[in-house]
C-alpha cells in the first residue's frame, strides 16, 4: 500500500509542477504512439481494401486502381478451385453415391406425364389421322407400356452417365465460369474463409503501430533538433513492419511450436484449418457448385451433346420395346410408323424429351444434394490436408503481390509521419 501511495504522490507532484506549455509538449509527445497506432491500423485497413476493391478499374490507366484479386480474377478463380478439383473432390466418386433406382423413382411421375404428351405429339405428327381414330384402349395400352419401361430406361441412362461423368461434368470449368461471371464471388471465397485473419491484420496494425510509436517518441525526444527525417522515416518503417508482421503471424510458423508445454504457437490461419475447411465447403456448395448448377450444366452445358447421345440410345431402345410389345394389338399404327417414319417419330420424341429434361431433373435435386454430400466431403478432406497443402489455399492471395501491400503500407506510413512532423513543427518541438 505504501508503494502505491508513494508512486501516486510522485506522479501527483510531477503533474502539479508542470505549466501549460509543458503539458502541451507532453501531450504532443504522447500523441506519437497513439497516432502511430492509428497509422498502423489505417495502413493495414487500406492495404486490405486495395486487395479486394474496387471490382473494376477506377481511373485512367496508369493512374488508377483495381483490387488485386479482381484484377487477376481468372488467375485467382483458378487458384481458388485448384485444390478443390485436384485434391478434394472426384466427381466420379461422388456420382457413385447416387442410386439409379431412387433417381428413376423420383423422376417417374414427371416422366409418365411427359411420355403421354410426347407420344401424342410424335404420333400426331407422323400418323395424325390413324392416331386420331385409334381406339382409346389401344392408346392406353401404349401409354401403360411406356410407363412400365421408363424406370428401366432411366436406370440404364444413369449407369451410362456414371461411367462417363468425368467427361460430362467438368467441375473446374463450372467453378471458374461461375466465378468469372461475378468477381465478387472470388472475393467472397477469400473474405469468408480468411475473415478472422483479415480482421487480425487490421487490428494488429494498431497495436504494432503503437509499440513502434513508443520508439518513435523516444527518438523524437532525444534527437528532435535538426532531425526532420525521424518521424517520416519511422512512419515508413511502421507502415512496412505492421504489414510484414501481420502476414508473418498469419502463416508462420507452419508447424505448431510448443511453448513450455502449455501453449501451441502456430500461424493463425493454420490453427483454424477445420473451421476454414467448413466455411470453404459451405461457400462452394452454396454459391459455386450447388446441385442445380451441376444438373443445369449436365443437361444444357457444353457436354450436353454427349448426354444426348446416351439418352438417344436409351430412348430409341425404349420406343422399340414399347412398339414391339404393342405391335400385335396395333398393327396398322406399327406398320405406318415403321421404317423411315419411325425414325422421324423417335427424333420428335428425343427432341421433346431433351427440351423437358431440365424440368424433369429438378425432381431429383434434393436427393442428389444429399447423396452427393459434397459439403461434408469437402470439409472433411480439406480439414485433413497437411499444413503445407492447406497454407497453399489462402497464401496465393497475398504471395504474388505481397510487395504491393507492404509498399502501400510503408508509403502511407511515411505520409502520416510527415503529418506528425508538421504537428511537432507547429508546436516548436523540432
Amino acid at each position: 500500500m505504501e508503494i502505491v501511495l508513494t508512486i501516486s504522490g510522485y506522479f501527483s507532484d510531477f503533474f502539479s509542477n508542470l505549466d501549460w506549455a509543458q503539458i502541451k509538449v507532453l501531450l504532443v509527445y504522447l500523441s506519437i504512439p497513439i497516432s502511430s497506432g492509428i497509422i498502423g491500423w489505417a495502413t493495414n485497413w487500406m492495404a486490405l481494401l486495395m486487395t479486394f476493391y474496387p471490382l473494376e478499374y477506377v481511373g485512367i490507366k496508369p493512374f488508377g486502381w483495381q483490387g488485386i484479386i479482381p484484377s487477376k480474377a481468372q488467375k485467382m478463380a483458378t487458384k481458388s478451385v485448384e485444390m478443390l478439383t485436384s485434391k478434394l473432390l472426384r466427381i466420379e466418386e461422388r456420382f457413385e453415391q447416387l442410386d439409379p433406382i431412387i433417381v428413376a423413382r423420383q423422376m417417374q411421375p414427371e416422366l409418365e406425364t411427359l411420355s403421354v404428351k410426347i407420344i401424342n405429339e410424335a404420333m400426331e405428327a407422323q400418323a395424325g389421322i390413324i392416331w386420331k381414330n385409334t381406339p382409346i384402349p389401344i392408346k392406353k395400352q401404349i401409354y401403360e407400356r411406356a410407363k412400365q419401361e421408363i424406370p428401366n430406361a432411366v436406370v440404364d441412362i444413369m449407369l451410362e452417365v456414371n461411367g462417363e461423368i468425368d467427361k460430362l461434368l467438368d467441375l473446374k470449368r463450372i467453378a471458374i465460369e461461375t466465378l468469372m461471371a461475378d468477381k465478387q464471388l472470388v472475393n467472397e471465397i477469400f473474405l469468408r474463409c480468411g475473415e478472422k485473419e483479415f480482421k487480425f491484420i487490421e487490428v494488429s496494425g494498431f497495436w504494432f503501430g503503437g509499440i513502434f510509436g513508443l520508439a518513435q517518441m523516444v527518438l523524437s525526444y532525444n534527437f528532435s533538433s535538426g532531425s526532420w527525417f525521424i518521424l517520416p522515416g519511422c512512419g515508413l518503417i511502421v507502415g512496412y513492419l505492421t504489414n510484414v508482421l501481420a502476414l508473418k503471424l498469419i502463416f508462420e510458423p507452419l508447424e505448431p511450436i510448443n511453448i513450455l508445454g502449455i501453449y501451441k504457437f502456430q500461424g493463425l490461419f493454420l490453427k483454424r484449418q477445420k473451421e476454414v475447411a467448413r466455411e470453404y465447403a459451405k461457400v462452394i456448395t452454396e454459391k459455386i457448385l450447388p446441385t442445380e448448377v451441376m444438373t443445369e450444366y449436365l443437361v444444357r452445358g457444353p457436354a450436353s451433346d454427349k448426354l444426348a447421345v446416351i439418352i438417344n440410345k436409351e430412348v430409341s431402345n425404349l420406343v422399340d420395346d414399347v412398339v414391339e410389345d404393342i405391335a400385335g394389338a396395333s398393327r396398322p399404327i406399327f406398320t405406318l410408323v415403321a421404317g423411315k417414319r419411325m425414325d422421324i417419330a423417335k427424333n420428335i420424341i428425343m427432341f421433346h424429351f431433351m427440351r423437358e429434361l431440365p424440368i424433369v431433373v429438378k425432381q431429383t435435386e434434393e436427393y442428389a444434394g444429399e447423396a452427393l454430400n459434397i459439403e461434408n466431403t469437402l470439409a472433411e478432406r480439406m480439414g485433413n490436408l497437411s499444413f503445407k497443402e492447406f497454407e497453399g489455399f489462402l497464401r496465393p492471395v497475398f504471395q504474388e503481390d505481397e510487395w504491393i501491400l507492404i509498399l502501400v503500407g510503408a508509403i502511407l506510413g511515411m505520409f502520416a509521419g510527415i503529418l506528425q512532423f508538421v504537428v511537432m513543427l507547429y508546436f516548436g518541438l523540432v
